[in-house]
């Protein structure tokens, strides 16, 4: 059972809110914010998500929170960038990060090397220049 709501049948029923909310080791003040709802701020962040998922799944999920943040931007919402990554984060939302370079080609370590068919030679002579 939820402790704030045998709070309220308490309050409903004219007892003692302070008893009990220390029976029930919860602090007045959380009861009562649990009564005035989600904060404005709360509000807003809820509202932010839901564009910031609108714009992620319009990049088709590329997107990351600095081009979330500036795509925000050019829409006219003024919000800092670090608190985009912060609802991001809160929501599971993540940007694609491009793949990873793989190395396809093992060189065999018991081949011989090759030869110098050339014979380099890199001395600084300048007769030999274009000589070979």
């Amino acid at each position: 059972m939820n402790c704030y709501r045998f709070i309220e049948a308490e309050k409903a029923g004219r007892r003692n809110v302070a008893r009990a909310c220390a029976l029930l080791k919860v602090s007045r003040a959380a009861f009562y914010q649990h009564l005035a709802g989600p904060s404005r701020r709360d509000r807003a962040d809820t509202e932010l998500t839901e564009q910031i998922r609108g714009v992620h799944k319009g990049s088709k999920g590329r997107y990351g929170s600095p081009r979330v943040h500036a795509e925000l931007r050019r829409r006219g919402h003024r919000h800092s960038r670090k608190r985009v990554a912060r609802l991001m984060r809160a929501a599971g939302i993540g940007g694609r990060a491009p793949r990873r370079w793989r190395k396809t080609t093992i060189a065999d370590p018991a081949a011989a090397a090759r030869a110098d068919q050339i014979q380099r030679d890199f001395a600084t002579d300048a007769s030999k220049i274009n000589s070979r």
